[in-house]
């Protein structure tokens, strides 16, 4: 196992494109208890990274998704902006036998290449709604200085693919007598006593990684409704990790759903339509999108 040398500009310390990179240390905790996530990104690393392997990871966090591709990979490449999980993940990593193929390396997913062509590369840079964290931005600005520097092949993308869908809810916002509607986020597989859906969900945007994509949502649409009070849209946010074998067998994973409360609520008749329009940019701010929101019912 290696650790290179940093390479970062301090200049750009205060970049708000920076700020998604700087996950909080004790959050890594959460992820990697989380049997869901962990599950399916090894699930995904098995599926994909083959014998003999070259492997990138773009924001390696914790080493971990590394450390899974090493089983396979002759070389490993994890590359990390934050200095403080730099020093947890070379610890981790000294930790776990398997990692002697991985490179650490103290630098900036918006300007890394590896030194030579790549066959898988893994970036989990993943937020509800594709905000806050740059996983677009990253991918989007990595194909280009690769196809400039390396190679007119792109490696393959780990995950592939995300799809982005919005969903009108009534949501409880009374905490032991206490109204606050507040942002929230929720657990994808668990049940949600306190939501009631009025409305399918409605995909509003998808993403292939490995084709030329757009760091800007807008979406214009409508939901026929239950009755009900709709006072706020959840966002839900599901990523394909990868396509493999003869069926074309998918390893899905989605992010905790987005809830962003409305300014004010409308109140529903079954039938009624709900006009919707937002728009956002990736790797944005969640008051971004929020303050973007507009609904309205009409009555048919």
């Amino acid at each position: 196992m290696v650790f290179a040398v940093p390479n970062i500009h301090e200049t750009q310390d205060n970049d708000d494109r920076y700020l998604g990179q700087f996950i909080p240390l004790h959050y890594h905790h959460h992820m990697l208890t989380s049997e869901y996530r962990m599950g399916a990104f090894k699930t995904a690393i098995e599926h994909t990274v083959f014998s003999g392997a070259k492997v990138l990871e773009l924001g390696g966090g914790s080493g971990v998704l590394s450390w899974f591709a090493a089983a396979k990979a002759e070389k490993v490449w994890c590359v990390e902006y934050n200095p403080d999980l730099v020093i947890e993940a070379r610890r981790l990593l000294q930790l776990n036998t398997g990692s002697d193929c991985i490179e650490l390396i103290h630098d900036d997913a918006f300007s890394y290449l590896p030194p030579e062509p790549v066959d898988i590369v893994i970036c989990e840079m993943l937020h509800p709604a594709m905000l806050v964290e740059k996983q677009i931005n990253v991918i989007k600005q990595f194909k280009e200085r690769y196809r400039q520097q390396i190679s007119s092949t792109l490696p393959r993308f780990l995950p592939e693919a995300v799809v982005l869908a919005v969903q009108s809810i009534q949501q409880n916002y009374v905490f032991m007598g206490f109204h606050a509607p507040i942002i929230a986020f929720q657990i994808p597989i668990a049940p949600h006593m306190d939501t009631t859906e009025l409305a399918a969900p409605q995909v509003y945007s998808s993403v292939d990684y490995s084709k030329e994509m757009s760091e800007k949502f807008t979406w214009e649409g409508q939901f026929i409704l239950e009755a009900g009070s709709v006072n706020a849209l959840r966002f839900i946010t599901k990523n394909i990790l990868c396509i493999s074998g003869t069926d074309n067998e998918i390893t899905e994973w989605h992010n905790p759903h987005l809830i962003l409360p409305l300014t004010e609520p409308l109140d529903a008749k079954a039938g009624d339509i709900l006009q919707v329009s937002f728009n956002y940019s990736a790797g944005g701010s969640l008051s971004q999108l929020q303050n973007s929101i507009k609904a309205t019912i009409v009555r048919p």
